[in-house]
């Protein structure tokens, strides 16, 4: 469940905005997995286009714990599987996690638990309620029999499958709690 928590709405001068065209943006997502080349590079993908047509500007970036993949293109597998569903890749290359990310997004979202941990670990203790799962937000109507999206790279083609469907259901409920959120903001303000 997500937790209990007043999100922290700031603009901060990233540069990857998509959604509503706005001057500035109204929140930050960075999307996070291991090695950066498969989950959280298609969730940054996906966000990114279903973004798009909706009222609210989000800076949208992704990264891994490890700097393993560092500079390299997002796995081809992955890339087939989203991009056969109109999702782009364009531009992207894996980077690991800085620590200035802690401070320049709103919400910091793992792939799975492992990586939930790391990003805990490393991230300074006020700012550890950015840190949630991705599937957190998936809506109650969702098969939810997992709240991981696990890792597609040592497996066959159906677990990239599996791996967007999941993003997807993230995404769409990520979507819903932003809109609530911008919502919520501008009727307090």
């Amino acid at each position: 469940m997500l937790r209990d928590v007043v999100w922290p709405i700031k603009y901060t001068g990233i540069n990857k905005v998509f959604g509503l065209k706005q001057k500035k943006n109204d929140f930050s997502v960075l999307m996070v997995c291991m090695g950066n080349i498969c989950r959280s590079p298609t969730a940054e993908a996906v966000l990114k286009k279903k973004l798009d047509q909706q009222e609210v500007a989000v800076t949208v970036d992704s990264a891994g714990t490890i700097a393993f993949h560092q500079g390299k293109k997002p796995d081809p597998r992955s890339m087939m599987v989203a991009e056969a569903k109109g999702y782009s890749f364009k531009g992207m290359r894996s980077r690991p996690v800085v620590d200035q990310d802690f401070h320049d997004f709103d919400f910091i979202l793992a792939m799975d638990e492992d990586n939930e941990r790391e990003l805990l670990s490393r991230c300074p203790k006020e700012l550890q309620y950015k840190i949630q799962l991705l599937l957190n937000f998936r809506s109650a109507c969702d098969d939810a029999v997992t709240t991981e999206v696990p890792d597609p790279y040592y497996g066959g083609s159906k677990g990239f499958d599996l791996v967007l469907a999941l993003i997807e259901q993230g995404c769409d409920g990520l979507i819903e709690h932003l809109q609530l959120e911008l919502k919520n903001k501008r009727d307090s303000g």
